[in-house]
């Protein structure tokens, strides 16, 4: 644990002043991971400092006197331990046992248990996942679902998609969208018209631009400076938080 913290640089966070609460792994505990998994988890700073502060809460000084069944502590790493009470004397934090209570420093106390704590692994967002949380997509989504396009946006990408809105949608000759969700192949081409297999965000799309498309034929883009079209519909808005690629909104269907 010490040579962890050390090369996470995190001796000095746990040197200073504080009310820490530090559940604290045994060399024992390390020695049940793969070594050449240590060795990797040593080698990433970022997953290694995630891994710590799952260890370590910073908002009190927590005694095993406080703790109690189903007692839920935040750490540092934005996330929480679940504290189970196993006997009368016997707590657990997730999946590991306190073995050792209660030993007080000047800027908090440690707990020493029997394993190491991991974080959660946080949820993959995908392309897919906000278009279906948009509450201007209902009719992309629904389109999609219809096309069998759901694994393709949800894949490990990356993608760029042009994603029209339910007014771009709305705006389609009357009976259009009826007649695409009856014919599967028609519609599965228009929809993958609006994808492009690799990552293109706002900088990419430069004037004059041809994208080639899932479906095989190219979009292309305007680009004055101020406004970025492609074809004859204009992005009003570039969603970049999905891990597998970059919506882009549009205001009208590309065809």
């Amino acid at each position: 644990l010490e040579i962890a913290i050390l090369e996470a640089e995190l001796d000095g966070a746990l040197s200073g002043n504080g009310t820490f609460t530090v559940f604290a792994p045994t060399d024992a505990a390390f020695a049940l991971i793969d070594p050449a998994i240590f060795q990797a988890i040593l080698s990433d700073n970022a997953i290694l400092t995630s891994i710590l502060l799952h260890h370590v809460h910073n908002e009190a000084t927590v005694l095993s006197t406080s703790l109690f069944d189903g007692m839920m502590v935040p750490t540092m790493n934005n996330d929480e331990l679940t504290i189970t009470q196993v006997n009368e004397t016997t707590f657990k934090v997730d999946d590991a046992i306190i073995i050792v209570a209660d030993l007080i420093a000047d800027n908090g106390v440690v707990h020493v248990i029997d394993a190491v704590l991991t974080p959660p692994i946080p949820e993959e967002i995908t392309v897919y996942d906000i278009i279906e949380n948009s509450p201007d997509h209902n009719t992309l989504e629904t389109a999609l679902i219809e096309a069998n396009l759901v694994d393709a946006l949800s894949g490990k990408g990356p993608l760029t998609v042009f994603a029209p809105t339910d007014a771009a949608f709305d705006a389609l000759p009357a009976g259009t969208l009826d007649n695409l969700l009856n014919d599967i192949p028609a519609l599965t081409t228009l929809l993958t018209h609006h994808v492009h297999s690799g990552e293109l965000d706002d900088t990419d799309l430069t004037d004059g631009l041809d994208i080639l498309t899932l479906n095989n034929d190219n979009i292309t883009v305007s680009n004055d400076g101020n406004t970025i079209m492609i074809d004859d519909a204009t992005i009003s808005l570039t969603v970049t938080q999905a891990d597998n690629g970059i919506i882009h909104i549009i205001d009208a269907v590309l065809t």
